[in-house]
């Protein structure tokens, strides 16, 4: 027999789904395509997709290719073709429905920290594809991406994944370090995660920027003169925001072992959903991080 639905506070929510006509929710990617930077891309669309249902979710790149629809004044001004045909088609089936005089798209920028040099470039192709778009903040701080940096940490075999099993790792750091771009901004907000990061590992952890010369090295002597003796090099990065060898000349500076980027962890694509859910005014599920043990 079917159960019976659930009356008052304790019925279940109903799912949320994307509103019909809703905005397109464009990714904005740093960097040209590549297969590594579009399969990380459509990983976390994917994600935000299947958190929202009937979301229109596209990629577009900072520096991408006109011609393959893959730039992202392309991928916006293909979204606005799209929206003005279908109402079109739908005047022409008699519908006396208004043309939709909200944003054609919601741009969210896939960085985790601010980078004002990146920012700019994205905020101009907006501007350069002459559609009305919004864009949003970074994805970061925030406490999933401290959740995240925890997780590869522990891939790595540099951190524990759980703090309350009674069993040590070997090679787990004693200080982090977080790596990330933008200058001292982006040091700052990264800085926040930091915080949250540190809470989860019961280690010191400090901010330092890539871009910066002798950044790296200085946080850490920082680290080494507290007291740490195993550090770790942790990117507050996505990916594509920068060259990946730079990340192992900074692990070499430092001289210590290095994490993956953030990658397509989880709770990229839903910190993507939260900032196009929060740019219309929808209420998103609430995303909560894995506890802290």
């Amino acid at each position: 027999m079917p159960r019976p639905r659930q009356p008052g506070r304790h019925r279940r929510p109903e799912p949320l789904v994307a509103p019909e006509g809703a905005p397109a929710l464009v990714l904005a990617v740093p960097g040209t395509p590549s297969d590594a930077t579009r399969g990380l891309a459509e990983e976390v669309v994917s994600i935000a997709r299947s958190e929202l249902p009937g979301l229109d979710a596209r990629i577009g790149y900072v520096d991408g290719d006109d011609a393959a629809f893959t730039s992202l004044p392309s991928v916006l001004a293909q979204a606005a073709e799209e929206r003005t045909a279908r109402h079109e088609q739908a005047v022409a089936a008699g519908s006396d429905a208004k043309e939709p005089d909200g944003p054609v798209a919601v741009v969210v920028p896939l960085l985790a920290g601010p980078d004002s040099a990146l920012l700019r470039q994205v905020r101009q192709a907006v501007m350069d594809s002459r559609v009305a778009a919004e864009l949003t903040d970074v994805l970061g701080p925030h406490p999933l991406l401290a959740e995240a940096l925890h997780v590869r940490l522990s891939e790595a075999g540099l951190a524990r994944a759980d703090r309350a099993r009674l069993f040590t790792v070997a090679t787990a750091a004693d200080g982090i370090i977080l790596a990330t771009v933008g200058g001292e901004e982006a040091v700052q907000a990264a800085g926040i995660t930091g915080m949250l990061l540190a809470a989860r590992l019961a280690v010191p952890v400090m901010a330092a920027a890539l871009d910066q010369e002798g950044s790296i090295a200085s946080v850490a002597e920082q680290l080494r003169t507290a007291g740490s003796r195993q550090l770790a090099l942790a990117p507050y990065l996505i990916g594509p925001e920068i060259d990946a060898s730079l990340l192992a000349e900074a692990a070499k500076e430092a001289d210590c072992p290095t994490a993956e980027p953030l990658g397509p962890y989880p709770a990229i694509g839903k910190l993507a959903l939260a900032k196009y859910t929060t740019a219309l005014g929808i209420a998103p599920q609430q995303a909560q991080s894995a506890p802290v043990r």
